[in-house]
C-alpha cells in the first residue's frame, strides 16, 4: 500500500524512536523526583524544551508540552481568553480546526464571549483586511491557522499577527499542518502562541506543544502539581516531549530541500488529475498551499466511493479531515469556501510526507484518475 494520508498522521521516525527508547527503560524517572533517576529525566525534559525553542525562535520557558495539537489549541484559546477576558471578543476564521472552533463555542456558551468568524475566499484564504477590520478595542484574542488541514491553503498569518501586535491583541496560530513544511520561527512575526502536534512530524501520537509568549497570562486547563511552570499540571510525558522536539528539529533541518522537492511532486499530481479527470476541481489555493498536499472535488461522484477504488489500487488517501471521520455532513471548510453540498461530498485529499518517491506520486495520480472513472461508470450503469 502507498500511504497518501500524511495530513492525518505520519509514521514514527527511526531517529525519534532511538531518542525516546531509553526514556521508557533506563531513564524512566519522574522529572520532579529529587534523585538521580529523576534528575536524568529532568535533563531530558530540559533538552526537549531547548531543542523546540531553538526551532521556534523563542525562550525555552515559553514552551508548554501537551498531549497533542488539540490540547495545545484548547490551552491557547481558552487559556489566553480566560486569563485576560477584557472585552470578551475573539476573532477567528470559518475554516479553523474543530479544536479551535469548539473551544470558541465553549467560550461563547459558558463565558459570554462574542465570536467573529472571518470569511474566506474560494481558495480558502482569509483577507488580512477583513481581519484588521474585525479587530476592536474589545478584542481579547485573534486566532487563525497557519495552513488548512483539508485543503492545504496557507494563510497570511504574519500580516494578521503584526496587525494584532500593533493593537496589543494576542495572536495564536494552529501550526499543526504547517510544521515541517513552513518556517515556524516566531521571532519578529507578531505571533504570541503557536500549536504543534508531534504525530504529524514523525513522533508518536499523544504528544505536542504550545509556544506562548512568556509575558502573557495563561489560565491552565489542568490544575494540580504545577508542572510546566503552572500552565499544565500533571507528571510530564518526558518521552513525548523529547519525541516532538526531536521530530520538530529534524523536520526543520530538512525543510528547505524537502519542501522544494515536494512542491514539484505536488504540482505534477495536481496537473495529472486536472488534465485527466473531466470536471475535477482543485480545492484550496493552487500555489499558496502546503507542499505535500493536493485536494479535489469530483462533482457527480461519491468521495468515499473514489477512496475505495483508490485503495483497491493500492493507494491510501482520505476524504478530508480525520478529525471529522464518521460525519455525514459536508465539510464546513468546503462550504465556507462556497462549494455546494453535493460537490463537497465528493472531496478527496492526498497528502504525502518527505520520503515519498516519484513513482508513488505517479501511481497515486493513476489510481485516482482510474477510480473516478470507475465510480462514474458504475453510476451511469446503475438503474435509477
Amino acid at each position: 500500500m502507498i500511504y497518501f494520508d500524511a495530513a492525518a498522521t505520519a509514521p514514527v521516525r527511526r531517529e525519534v524512536l532511538e531518542a525516546i527508547g531509553p526514556l521508557y527503560t533506563s531513564d524512566f524517572g519522574n522529572p520532579s523526583s529529587r534523585h538521580s533517576a529523576g534528575e536524568a529525566a529532568a535533563r531530558a525534559l530540559d533538552y526537549a524544551r531547548q531543542t523546540a525553542a531553538q526551532v521556534l525562535g523563542c525562550r525555552p520557558g515559553d514552551i508548554v508540552f501537551t498531549s497533542g495539537g488539540t490540547e495545545a489549541d484548547n490551552l491557547a484559546v481558552k487559556g489566553l481568553a480566560l486569563a485576560a477576558p477584557q472585552g470578551r471578543h475573539i476573532v477567528s476564521s470559518a475554516v479553523e480546526h474543530p479544536a479551535v472552533l469548539e473551544s470558541l463555542a465553549y467560550l461563547a456558551r459558558h463565558h459570554g464571549f462574542r465570536i467573529t468568524l472571518l470569511p474566506v475566499d474560494a481558495d480558502g484564504r482569509v483577507d488580512p483586511a477583513d481581519a484588521v477590520a474585525a479587530l476592536t478595542h474589545e478584542t481579547t484574542l485573534c486566532t487563525v491557522m497557519a495552513a488548512n488541514n483539508e485543503v492545504g491553503t496557507v494563510q497570511p498569518i504574519t500580516e494578521i499577527a503584526q496587525a494584532c501586535r500593533e493593537r496589543g491583541i494576542p495572536f495564536h496560530t494552529d501550526a499543526v499542518q504547517a510544521a515541517g513544511w513552513l518556517p515556524l520561527s516566531v521571532d519578529g512575526t507578531g505571533i504570541d502562541a503557536m500549536s504543534v502536534s508531534g504525530h504529524k512530524l514523525g513522533a508518536p501520537k499523544g504528544c505536542g506543544l504550545l509556544y506562548v509568549r512568556g509575558v502573557l497570562p495563561l489560565e491552565p486547563l489542568l490544575h494540580g502539581g504545577g508542572q510546566e511552570r503552572g500552565r499544565r499540571s500533571g507528571t510530564e510525558n518526558v518521552a513525548g516531549a523529547v519525541a516532538v522536539a526531536t521530530a520538530l528539529a529534524l523536520a526543520d533541518r530538512e525543510r528547505d530541500a524537502v519542501a522544494e522537492r515536494a512542491r514539484g511532486l505536488r504540482d505534477y499530481l495536481i496537473g495529472a488529475v486536472l488534465d485527466q479527470v473531466p470536471g475535477a476541481v482543485l480545492t484550496g489555493h493552487r500555489t499558496e498551499r502546503l507542499p505535500g498536499h493536493a485536494s479535489f472535488c469530483f462533482p457527480g461522484t461519491s468521495g468515499e466511493a473514489v477512496l475505495l477504488e483508490a485503495e483497491r489500487a493500492g493507494v491510501l488517501c482520505s476524504s478530508g479531515s480525520a478529525c471529522a471521520a464518521g460525519s455525514d455532513e459536508p465539510s464546513p471548510v468546503l462550504t465556507a469556501m462556497g462549494v455546494d453540498r453535493e460537490a463537497a461530498q465528493s472531496a478527496v485529499r492526498l497528502s504525502f510526507g518527505p520520503s515519498v518517491r516519484e513513482n508513488e506520486v505517479t501511481m497515486a495520480a493513476r489510481a485516482l484518475v482510474t477510480g473516478v472513472r470507475r465510480v462514474r461508470e458504475l453510476q451511469l450503469n446503475t438503474p435509477s
